[in-house]
């Protein structure tokens, strides 16, 4: 059995103080549930605070992104050496980047091997845009977008890492995707890593569905089989809905 997971990923939201807040309106409820692993995911900023916050706690903390180098002058980015003392997870290829700051399969790659060689967990978002989902294009971008990030990675890291699939045209649309549509893709990733590597390894990942997902319709993406949990934008800003949104899925999974 896989063990669910939640993610929230607060994106460029939250000062210090919010962030705090925030965790302190909802750990008390998100300790009480054992069945999903909770990742908080704030800005780099509130990392530091955060980790001590959540210290001793069920709920782990996770960056939003890292540069693929150790250290170097590359003004204004993170290395996955600072990281390492601070989180547990890193979210990489989020479609954000892709679409803003051009990331590339190839970089995530990168960012991949490095995040785990310092013992990091990547959280790795692949998914199609608007126009290739509409074009029939999913699966073919979606295998290819695994195939790419995971290139060179053994099978070992693979089984231990998180992916994603984020529709682009799901994110921060309100248009989500139907709980089998998302399941067919995801199934469609697990195909990918069984290819690429064993059916064990394929049966290991946690595979999570990202994409205006929230406390109505949660529970549509978790009792798909293939659907592990979700990362979750901005309904992981709202202390409520998030705690809900981890309780179902403890109540749906853990049955």
């Amino acid at each position: 059995m896989r063990m669910p997971i939640i993610a929230g990923n607060w994106k460029m939201n939250t000062t210090v103080d919010e962030a705090l807040d925030l965790v302190d309106a909802m750990l008390e409820a998100l300790d009480e549930v054992e069945e999903v692993e909770v990742v908080l995911c704030p800005p780099f900023v509130s990392l530091d605070l955060l980790a001590e916050a959540l210290e001793g706690s069920s709920v782990a903390v996770g960056a939003q992104n890292m540069h693929y180098l150790d250290k170097g002058a590359y003004t204004g980015e993170i290395s996955p050496v600072m990281l390492a003392e601070l989180c547990d997870y890193v979210i990489l290829g989020h479609s954000e980047r892709r679409q803003y700051f051009g990331e590339t399969d190839e970089l995530v790659n990168k960012k991949v091997v490095a995040a785990l060689h310092h013992g990091l967990i990547p959280i790795v978002c692949v998914g199609e845009t608007l126009a290739q989902h509409d074009a029939g294009q999913t699966e073919a971008v979606v295998t290819s977008q695994v195939q790419g990030c995971l290139a060179g990675i053994e099978a070992t890291d693979v089984a231990d890492l998180v992916i994603a699939y984020e529709p682009v045209w799901a994110i921060g649309t309100g248009r989500a995707a139907s709980g089998s549509g998302a399941n067919a893709v995801i199934a469609t990733i697990r195909r990918t890593i069984a290819e690429l590597y064993d059916v064990a390894t394929a049966q290991s990942v946690r595979v999570q569905y990202g994409g205006s997902v929230n406390a109505a319709n949660i529970a549509e993406f978790v009792r798909q089989p293939e659907i592990d949990g979700a990362l979750v934008g901005g309904a992981s800003l709202k202390a409520e809905e998030f705690v809900d949104i981890v309780r179902q899925t403890a109540e749906i999974k853990g049955h």
